[in-house]
């Protein structure tokens, strides 16, 4: 694996609710490589949104420490070194497509663009040439999604951040954009992160599947996932993917997960 890029070290972090407080994630440690692809498993409320919010700089750990290419989460916040996918979209409906992919460099006022492609040429890289000028609400939820990963990509991140963005769209639609999720990232090269709960989105996408376990979160298990890339749909099918999915369900369920291939 590449050079350490992102380091989370024995990282706690804890909400206070009225008077009562709730560990979400206890003592969790996690290097991933510059160019890595992880997926963050594990049940409903078991940190990993926590995980991703900590990792952009959204809160800060209770103890421990996390870098970002060698800095804190705040100064790559403030370099625009990271960008979020949310479940939701979030476009601003009443700019164009175009106009919401230029946003963050409005934003950032130009200070941020290193080289970065520009907002018409992410737009192709994402499919969506000849929308430019279309408003959200006269896209498909897939359509608005690939709007957003456009959005996230124009100030060139070192670091992907991916909070199950697929989640609320079809079957056919989500396979068809994890495989354009995982053609952007091969040509930005950029170290991503994604929390699901699919497992089997997990293995297809990532290098290597981090399980979670329920409240308080922590790492239980990490999978390799050794197997060819570009990944296919059809590699779904294979007896190599199988294994790796009920590698995955064991860590998840231990003893509950027999599951036949």
């Amino acid at each position: 694996m590449h050079d350490d890029h992102v380091v989370v070290d024995h990282v706690t972090k804890r909400f206070t609710l009225k008077r009562d407080h709730v560990i979400a994630l206890d003592d969790v440690s996690l290097s991933l490589g510059r160019g890595e692809f992880v997926a963050l498993i594990g049940p409903s409320g078991c940190g990993k949104s926590t995980l991703l919010r900590l990792l952009a700089d959204v809160v800060a750990p209770t103890n421990g420490t996390i870098s970002v290419g060698g800095r804190s989460p705040e100064a790559a916040r403030k370099d625009h070194r990271i960008g979020f996918v949310f479940q939701d979209p979030t476009l601003l409906p009443w700019r164009t497509v175009l106009d919401n992919v230029r946003l963050p460099i409005q934003i950032a006022r130009g200070r941020a663009e290193r080289g970065a492609s520009t907002p018409t040429e992410l737009l192709a890289l994402v499919g969506l040439q000849g929308f430019e000028q279309a408003h959200p609400g006269q896209l498909s939820g897939g359509m608005r999604q690939r709007v957003a990963i456009a959005r996230a990509l124009a100030l060139t991140p070192e670091l992907l951040l991916l909070d199950e963005p697929f989640g609320a769209l079809d079957e056919i639609s989500r396979q068809q954009l994890n495989l354009e999720m995982l053609r952007i990232w091969a040509e930005t090269g950029t170290t991503a992160v994604l929390v699901t709960h699919s497992i089997a989105e997990a293995v297809l996408m990532a290098d290597r599947v981090v399980v979670l376990s329920a409240r308080p979160g922590r790492i239980t298990d990490i999978i390799d996932v050794d197997l060819p890339r570009p990944r296919t749909l059809e590699a779904m099918q294979t007896q190599e993917f199988f294994q790796v999915e009920n590698a995955v369900r064991r860590a998840l369920f231990g003893g509950q997960a027999q599951v036949a291939s």
